[in-house]
């Protein structure tokens, strides 16, 4: 894996006590329920407090045409992208994701 941040993620789920090393997940479980992973929820009811969506502008999870459905279940919805930073927002640009949520919490 040659994203050396995805491949230290994925090796905390490794454990290497085990002899033969194996995987603290059930990859069984997690292959099977991938599509409703990844996919945009198919979700009823609604919130009406103020709801950050944050994300990465390298990420392609918050995607512009989700924003109908995320507005139709959070009215108060606001978005925010940090620049350079991928999924891992927290961990790539923490202090601008710290900035972030107490401008939006504040």
């Amino acid at each position: 894996m040659p994203d050396p941040a995805l491949r230290a993620f994925f090796l905390q789920s490794l454990d290497r006590q085990s002899i033969p090393p194996r995987w603290r997940i059930n990859l069984d479980v997690l292959e099977a329920e991938m599509p409703g992973i990844i996919g945009w929820p198919r979700a009823t009811g609604r919130f009406d407090g103020p709801t950050l969506f944050l994300s990465g502008s390298l990420s392609d999870y918050v995607l512009p045409e989700y924003r109908g459905a995320i507005i139709a279940l959070f009215p108060r919805a606001r978005f925010a992208k940090i620049p350079g930073a991928g999924h891992w927002l927290h961990a790539e640009k923490p202090r601008e994701f710290e900035e972030t949520l107490r401008v939006f919490l504040g």
